[in-house]
């Protein structure tokens, strides 16, 4: 008997079983994917968010219902201030005030009784102005600005057509940039100005 034949059994057991597995791996089906799980990362408080005011704190002090400090929206008018406080008592003199004159941020806004003696306003001041404390550049109107020291109408107007123009202050060293305010001229009124949106 040939080695061939001694060993045909056990050789086609081996050829059987190498056949199997090659069928198998290759019909195999692919194994599924795995879903992939993607997690945010967490926002960190040390990533600082630009925060803008919305709103204005001012005095209302004077003849009215609840003197007092109030936050009013930006944009805000005496009249709002007026409002807010409680409105006029019966002693109340409106025809000082100029109603309609903008806000800023930590004014105060005095309301006089008939009778008061008028708080002399600044040089070049408008006595019809009864407001006090800083003055936001990018929101007072020309009376509120001829109030500061040394500003007359003509550079409270250049003022207001520069913001115009260029878009609101965003320090008050770029008043600077206005024709007719000088180092000097700001040096006198750099305690008296803001700047907020």
């Amino acid at each position: 008997m040939s080695l061939l034949q001694r060993f045909r059994i056990p050789l086609t057991i081996i050829a059987l079983l190498i056949a199997g597995l090659l069928i198998f791996t290759v019909l195999r089906p692919a194994p599924a994917s795995q879903a992939i799980s993607i997690t945010p990362r967490p926002t960190t408080a040390a990533t600082p968010t630009a925060t803008i005011p919305s709103s204005l704190r001012v005095y209302v002090s004077g003849a009215v219902k609840h003197p007092d400090v109030y936050e009013v929206p930006i944009g805000s008018i005496v009249k709002d201030a007026l409002t807010v406080a409680g409105g006029a008592i019966e002693e109340t003199d409106l025809e000082r005030i100029n109603l309609a004159a903008a806000l800023s941020d930590g004014m105060q806004v005095h309301f006089p009784r008939k009778g008061e003696a008028a708080v002399a306003p600044a040089p070049g001041g408008d006595p019809s102005v009864a407001v006090s404390g800083p003055i936001n550049l990018n929101t007072a109107t020309l009376e509120q600005l001829d109030t500061l020291s040394g500003i007359g109408p003509s550079i409270a107007q250049r003022i207001i057509d520069y913001r115009t123009a260029n878009g609101p202050f965003t320090s008050i060293e770029q008043i600077k940039d206005v024709k007719g305010i000088g180092d000097a001229l700001f040096e006198k009124i750099k305690d008296n100005i803001i700047v907020t949106p």
